[in-house]
């Protein structure tokens, strides 16, 4: 009866969580109709990125609202992943959750800080901010294949490494046409700024990778 009760508990903090990332995916959509349409076809369309890349950029409700909507999702993901592989204490499961989702904020709040703090460093701070946009407009995008691996992981396939693994399979490659498009429209930028843009992906885009590599390595993933 215990474990029942326990199982109960589980699915009421997932559910409010999902139904929280759909709420603001439905609240962009209806506060920003004509932006949304454009960006739902964005992986398929550029026409998202021209319209709006010159206009507000990085802070405007649209991106704030996915932003959060992404948030919420991967660090479902993250922790629907983390119970695959790893037992969590009994009580632990929503303060797990709650450990992944601050250092996801903490990481991409750090991270875009020290890339406008680049960009304003070298008089560069227009470029960057077009940049940030347009990767985290991918990032966030990949938001809506984390919500359907979510609810996948939760009510259908539970704790299957295949829905994990090809998700991860499809985030990377919606992130990855970002960075084809992002190297593509500012290659006289990058190559004026090799040596920062070097160091740029070493420190920022690389370094996180391999740090979270070496992690899963260790814990004999």
């Amino acid at each position: 009866m215990e474990a029942i009760l326990r199982n109960e508990y589980n699915l009421d903090w997932i559910t409010i969580i999902l139904f929280s990332s759909i709420f603001f995916m439905v609240l962009a959509k209806t506060s920003f109709y004509s932006r949304f349409l454009n960006y739902i076809i964005l992986p398929f369309n550029n026409k998202y990125i021209f319209l709006y890349q010159k206009k507000d950029k990085l802070f405007n409700w649209f991106s704030i609202f996915f932003s959060i909507f992404q948030l919420l999702n991967f660090s479902l993901f993250l922790y629907f992943a983390y119970t695959v592989f790893y037992q969590i204490p009994e009580g632990q499961q929503f303060v797990t959750y709650g450990i992944i989702f601050i250092s996801l904020l903490l990481f991409f709040t750090i991270k875009i800080l020290l890339q406008l703090g680049n960009g304003l460093i070298f008089n560069i701070n227009k470029t960057i901010s077009e940049i940030i946009f347009k990767k985290l407009s991918y990032l966030n995008y990949s938001g809506i294949v984390m919500l359907f691996a979510n609810l996948l992981l939760n009510y259908v396939f539970k704790e299957s490494k295949a829905v994990i693994f090809i998700s991860l399979l499809l985030v990377f490659l919606i992130n990855a046409i970002g960075w084809t498009t992002t190297l593509r429209n500012h290659q006289k930028f990058i190559a004026s700024n090799f040596v920062y843009f070097i160091l740029y992906l070493c420190a920022l885009e690389i370094a996180p990778i391999i740090i979270v590599g070496n992690y899963l390595i260790d814990r004999n993933l």
